[in-house]
């Protein structure tokens, strides 16, 4: 018999999406916080040291993404989640044994030799480059679990959520990304200064392994979930009996006639392409911003280890995170509201969420008047990323059957995974260049370092916009893959 009171377990799910994202997070900023005061000195790191390892990292997410993908396709959700989550927690965990196993390699009797060794010497280039190869193995095994949170996340949502809802609940678990940004500065700097760095990788990796837990028992397909009643599967389902019930629109067909699409034919549609651009356009933003924001708020003199420097990085992203909240809202607006249809209300919202990372150009022009300035633009541009994110995630679920969203979804964090590494890679490499020639270097008034800055900021401003018009030129209006 149905119920007459509708079921919210959907909500109890994408809670989990969010713990996981957060989780995610917070295990990609340890590094982050903590290299440029804790570990540089012991291991001798410079920009570039950091940048080949952000960069590879962002590599070996990339790929990571396509094959997780695909497996989480294969595999379930359910099963596919538990592997990734379980894999990227191992690999956050294993980076407190570099310390030991760099000091044993290179026949060093404790960490403060390590710290002892003249700085530019051989020695120290052979400890910076041990401890660099170290720290790529636990990134690649971190990146090989860490590429299945969104893959299975996106998927779950399209399982969970009616597409009129699915930009909404993605902004919600999305939002755990600058939640875990967001607690990162608060407390990883504690642990370290209290524990060690060591403790911190090791404290904030464990948190995976609590997860899986509550997963095992909250998660099951709607349709097996003692959780949910009728009444809501029937709210979940509801595209699927408007599409049975509309006879003239033989596009739109139900999860059950739909194939999965196999993987190489997946690139012959421009809906893929347009997510795949999109993303690889739009992710090394905020990966830069991710990584850099703590070293670049160290240069202008507030390190991780003071009260100022932890909170630059907290105001920045609490701007992130209240402002992101809304970023599913405006497409529910349009559809219910202005009575849009799903695509055309995410394009509409995606344009007005490009124009927010435009306020970067003012980033290093304003960090001479006050730091605070470009904590609070950086935050702003922020936000917007987390907006447009929210929204070209869920154009998956409008556009592919759920058989593949997944795979989709991998395809697209991959391109933008190896914009990351271009970024990440590229801006260690020129800010290295930018303090080596000095006064020389130079761009929009700016010198050194600073004028490296500028360039990058620049490059942040421009690119949701650009990715924009090339998606609406791939793809104008709606239009469903199909598969028979």
């Amino acid at each position: 018999m149905k119920q007459d009171k509708m079921t919210n377990w959907r909500w109890s799910i994408c809670a989990l999406l969010f713990i996981a994202t957060t989780i995610n997070y917070l295990d990609r900023q340890v590094l982050s916080l903590t290299w440029k005061d804790y570990i540089a000195p012991e291991f001798h790191w410079t920009d570039s040291d950091y940048g080949t390892i952000a960069g590879f990292f962002s590599l070996f997410y990339a790929f990571a993404c396509l094959l997780a993908g695909r497996f989480v396709d294969w595999m379930g959700t359910k099963k596919g989640f538990l592997w990734a989550i379980g894999i990227w927690s191992l690999g956050a965990c294993m980076h407190a044994g570099c310390g030991w196993l760099t000091m044993n390699i290179e026949g060093l009797e404790s960490i403060e030799a390590l710290r002892a060794v003249e700085a530019g010497s051989a020695a120290a280039v052979g400890i910076a480059t041990v401890s660099v190869w170290l720290f790529l193995v636990c990134r690649a095994i971190l990146a090989l679990g860490e590429g299945g949170n969104f893959p299975a996340s996106i998927k779950t949502t399209a399982e969970y959520f009616p597409k009129k809802d699915r930009a909404l609940a993605t902004s919600f678990f999305n939002a755990g990304s600058s939640v875990g940004a967001l607690a990162a500065p608060l407390i990883i700097p504690i642990l370290a200064d209290k524990f060690g760095w060591e403790m911190a990788f090791i404290i904030i990796g464990a948190m995976g392994f609590v997860w899986m837990f509550f997963w095992l028992y909250m998660y099951d397909k709607p349709q097996n979930s003692k959780f949910v009643n009728e009444a809501e599967l029937e709210y979940i389902r509801q595209d699927d009996v408007a599409g049975e019930n509309r006879q003239d629109t033989p596009s739109v067909q139900t999860e059950q006639t739909e194939q999965t699409i196999p993987f190489w034919h997946c690139f012959r549609y421009k809906q893929t392409w347009s997510f795949l651009l999109g993303k690889f356009l739009t992710d090394g933003v905020w990966w830069f911003y991710l990584f850099w924001a703590p070293a670049y708020f160290s240069e202008c003199g507030y390190t991780m280890q003071t009260t100022m420097g932890k909170m630059l990085v907290f105001v920045l992203y609490l701007i992130v995170t209240v402002i992101s909240f809304f970023g599913g809202y405006l497409p529910k607006y349009f559809v219910e509201k202005r009575g849009m249809e799903p695509y055309a209300g995410r394009m509409r919202a995606m344009l007005i969420f490009a124009f927010f990372p435009l306020l970067a150009l003012f980033a290093q022009p304003l960090q001479g008047v006050s730091v605070w300035f470009p904590a609070i633009i950086i935050g702003l541009a922020g936000a917007g990323h987390q907006s447009w994110s929210a929204n070209i995630f869920s154009t998956v679920g409008d556009m592919f059957p759920k058989s593949t969203i997944a795979t989709i979804t991998g395809i697209g964090n991959m391109a933008g995974g190896i914009a990351s590494f271009l970024i990440n890679k590229g801006a260690g490499m020129l800010f290295v260049y930018a303090v080596a020639q000095g006064e020389a270097f130079s761009f929009l008034g700016f010198e050194g370092k600073p004028a490296g800055y500028m360039i990058i900021f620049c490059i942040c401003a421009v690119a949701y916009l650009v990715a924009w018009c090339v998606m609406k030129s791939l793809v104008p209006k709606y239009e469903r893959v199909i598969t028979k």
